[in-house]
């Protein structure tokens, strides 16, 4: 068993989706808090491991790996049950495309390095700060709505890789009041994910507390 150890933030959503899918596979991993606030993510010593200086970042058995995707998979690979990233070509396309609504067009523009820049740099005050973070979240859900299916989760009857991403972003709309009734399926598998110990203990509020 490699020996797992998972640099994060708490409130990060890459990472967040991280811990969802170690936790799905029920791995056993060490967790080093990275303050994205504090700015640690910059640090020297960080840098030499990551030249993105971004969260989460895996070390396996000392080797790191980084962005939440890759790490994903690298966990598929490694440990292929459960399964969160379908092996059959059709089923594999249209995960990775629902994983991607929120990991390549909704999180990149709302991601903390771009709302300081909105903000410190831009001179945007934090109403109109906000309004960008709800329309991109909305523009990318009313998409995922659509895609999402009939299944409990949108991994279908069991919860997958696209699940491991909408959930974290689920809870960040929240945070910044996006209104939800136009999502009905997507507030329904949130619902159904949260329901399962995995996703609880990945919560940002878990993490803290712990």
């Amino acid at each position: 068993m490699a020996t797992l150890v998972l640099h994060d933030y708490f409130r990060s959503s890459a990472s967040f989706r991280v811990r969802i899918a170690l936790n799905l596979k029920e791995l056993d991993y060490d967790r080093v808090e990275v303050s994205l606030i504090a700015g640690e993510q910059k640090s020297d010593a960080y840098l030499a491991q990551n030249a993105q200086g971004f969260v989460p970042m895996l070390v396996a058995d000392g080797e790191p790996i980084i962005q939440s995707l890759a790490i994903i998979d690298w966990l598929d690979r490694a440990f292929p049950e459960p399964r969160l990233i379908p092996d059959e070509a059709m089923p594999r396309a249209v995960a990775l495309a629902q994983a991607h609504v929120v990991v390549c067009d909704i999180h990149p523009l709302n991601n903390l390095r771009v709302l300081k820049y909105l903000t410190r740099d831009l001179g945007l005050n934090e109403q109109t700060k906000d309004h960008w973070y709800r329309h991109w979240v909305a523009e990318g859900f009313d998409a995922l709505e659509a895609m999402a299916g009939e299944g409990r989760y949108l991994g279908g009857d069991v919860p997958g890789i696209a699940d491991c991403c909408l959930v974290p972003q689920m809870y960040n709309a929240r945070r910044f009041d996006l209104p939800l009734d136009a999502y009905p399926r997507l507030v329904a598998i949130d619902a159904a994910c949260m329901e399962l110990e995995a996703f609880q203990r990945a919560h940002p509020d878990a993490v803290k507390a712990g």
